[in-house]
């Protein structure tokens, strides 16, 4: 809220949060109170300012990245606002013939200019609903909570996932099932997307099952059997 002279009222201005897609650069950086209220505005789709609610636009997404905790100055975000992002994804490094062409080709922020739309508003919801409504059948719901309960009683996966996470990874399958062209949703389709879905919710289990070379979320996938 900013203070008009020429009226004497404090006028409400929004800020960058309301826009269709936000991407939080170096999202651990940020302060405690900031992660709070992006919380609400992940979870709610809303914010609150002096007291007063705004809602967000509608489709609202968050992209965040976020620096080692090794490096100075980053918090560590609580399970409860990483549990609310879908998906975690690591690029990684570049390899070398694309980096060739990252240093030999334009400037990359002039390239943002001539950036053409995919898809607009109603398209995405389009395939919103489409995904909503590709089948899964009970035996891949035994599957998911199977996966549920063998996070829960590993010991090195802590306290293992959150029912959230359940739904996280039945909507990831099925996105992953229409994008493959299929009307149900396969466990290969549960298995492509579950390391995605579950690795940055599983917590301590993390850095001694990178250590070995492979990810807590891929171990725990490849323990369960499909019935």
């Amino acid at each position: 809220s900013i203070f008009d002279q020429n009226t004497q009222e404090f006028r409400f201005h929004q800020g960058p949060i309301f826009a269709p897609m936000i991407l939080a650069d170096e999202v651990n950086r940020a302060t405690p109170k900031t992660q709070s209220a992006l919380l609400e505005a992940m979870e709610e789709g809303q914010v609150t300012v002096d007291g007063k609610t705004y809602h967000l636009p509608d489709p609202f997404f968050v992209i965040a990245t976020q620096n080692p905790l090794h490096q100075v100055g980053t918090y560590p975000l609580p399970e409860s606002q990483l549990d609310r992002f879908l998906m975690r994804v690591e690029l990684g490094f570049p390899d070398r013939s694309a980096e060739r062409e990252m240093l030999r080709g334009p400037n990359r922020r002039r390239m943002l200019k001539d950036l053409d739309s995919v898809l607009n508003e109603d398209e995405l919801k389009s395939l919103q609903a489409e995904a909503e409504a590709i089948h899964v059948s009970e035996p891949i719901l035994e599957y998911i909570l199977d996966l549920l309960a063998a996070s829960r009683q590993s010991v090195r996966m802590g306290e293992g996932l959150s029912p959230r996470a359940g739904l996280a990874l039945q909507r990831c399958a099925q996105s992953w099932a229409l994008m493959e062209g299929r009307e149900m949703v396969l466990p290969e389709d549960v298995q492509a997307v579950a390391p995605s879905v579950m690795a940055h919710r599983l917590g301590g289990a993390m850095a001694e099952a990178e250590t070995s070379g492979m990810s807590s979320a891929e171990q725990l996938v490849k323990s369960v059997e499909v019935r």
